[in-house]
């Protein structure tokens, strides 16, 4: 679901105070010099986020804060139960996030499109981003998992820019954090002891991410909005997060959560999806190879169905996928697509995701579980399988 908030024809004009840009839709990141009548310009900023940094920096509006949290949990601590989540709205119903409360987890992850803000007004402001942050922070079943359980929360469809300070404002980063002098929201967790290490790793998969391709058939299966390309100058992380992730692969680490806000090894529909650009895909693959990086497991959301997933084809173990998906914005009771790599069907309705860990018996439990709580789709894991021999 991707939307921008800079490009309505062929090119435009965005006024700001005195300041005066136009772009071109084939080159967003371009910028024209400002006419000299404006004043002695210095050097031009060489994309939107520079050019528009001077108007944010004087806006004077409010950034919504989620409420107060429970701490993370420390750095020794032994997770044993982690729930994810993705695709929600605060106008809806939220009784699952109770139920997620009633699950007692370690952490809960939000792993994209946590709000929808689509700025449909066309205003740099971002009112609707803004407001459904608010909306969100004002929701009372929001506020009692905020209180019961640590969060982590990664995005889904980013504006850039004033959006990743919103936020880092919403989440409640530490000023020094070191999202806040960088671009992009990838993020790393690590707890536990040697034996009982948990590595959580949040991809951020739209900021850096080249434009997909468009279909020919729109609504067509398997390639409702985007095909796959092979061209080699499409990219998904974009270099210095890659560079970042090898980083995060090389720490030790005995059970690794990979956290994409789209679906990994999915092949059967043509939303969002690392499968629309297969190279950037096999580069993720072969850097898990690479790297030796053991107890790797990909959790996924975006598509408003939930799923397991495997491939034992790629790397020197299986490789799983679990998916949950939405959270409160289910649009149908079953999802019949195409599922090469899937374990058994979706699951469409409302659900959440739970990662359960038993180090004693070291094995990993990948399930979905209902509004009600109750798993309707598991998969259990031999943590001595995601081992290279």
């Amino acid at each position: 679901m991707s939307h921008r908030l800079l490009i309505a024809s062929a090119s435009f004009l965005v006024l700001s105070g005195c300041a005066y840009f136009q772009f071109d839709t084939e080159a967003e990141t371009r910028l024209d010099p400002a006419p000299a009548a404006m004043g002695e310009p210095g050097p031009a900023p060489d994309n939107v986020v520079d050019a528009l940094a001077p108007y944010y920096a004087q806006l004077d509006v409010a950034h919504p804060r989620a409420p107060a949290t429970r701490p993370e949990p420390s750095l020794d601590s032994v997770l044993t139960r982690i729930a994810f989540g993705s695709c929600h709205r605060p106008d809806r119903d939220m009784a699952i996030l109770d139920v997620i409360v009633d699950e007692e987890p370690d952490i809960f992850i939000y792993g994209g499109d946590n709000v929808y803000g689509d700025v449909w007004s066309w205003n740099a402001d971002l009112p609707e981003l803004r407001d459904a942050y608010q909306q969100l922070a004002d929701s009372p079943e929001f506020g009692r998992l905020r209180a019961a359980t640590p969060m982590l929360a990664i995005w889904d469809d980013p504006y850039k820019g004033f959006a990743e300070t919103l936020f880092l404002d919403f989440w409640g980063a530490d000023e020094d954090d070191v999202r806040r002098s960088r671009p992009g929201i990838y993020d790393s967790r690590i707890y536990g002891p040697d034996g009982q290490r948990t590595q959580i790793i949040l991809l951020d998969t739209r900021y850096f991410r080249s434009d997909l391709t468009q279909t020919p058939e729109r609504g067509a299966a398997g390639m409702e909005r985007y095909i796959p390309s092979q061209a080699d100058d499409q990219d998904m992380l974009g270099d210095a997060q890659w560079a970042w992730l090898e980083e995060q692969f090389r720490q030790p680490a005995d059970l690794r959560l990979l956290v994409s806000t789209i679906q990994v090894h999915a092949d059967g529909h043509g939303w969002e999806a690392w499968r629309t650009l297969p190279r950037e895909r096999q580069r993720l693959y072969d850097l898990i190879d690479s790297t030796d990086a053991e107890g790797v497991i990909l959790v996924s959301g975006d598509r408003h169905s939930s799923g397991l997933y495997v491939r034992d084809d790629v790397i020197d173990y299986p490789l799983y996928e679990i998916t949950s998906s939405s959270l409160n914005m289910s649009f149908a009771d079953e999802n019949n697509e195409a599922g090469p790599h899937r374990i058994g069907e979706m699951y469409a309705p409302v659900n959440y995701g739970v990662v359960g860990v038993d180090w004693e018996q070291g094995v990993v439990s990948l399930e979905i579980k209902d509004g009600e709580g109750q798993t309707v789709r598991d998969v259990t894991v031999s943590l001595s399988a995601l081992t290279v021999e």
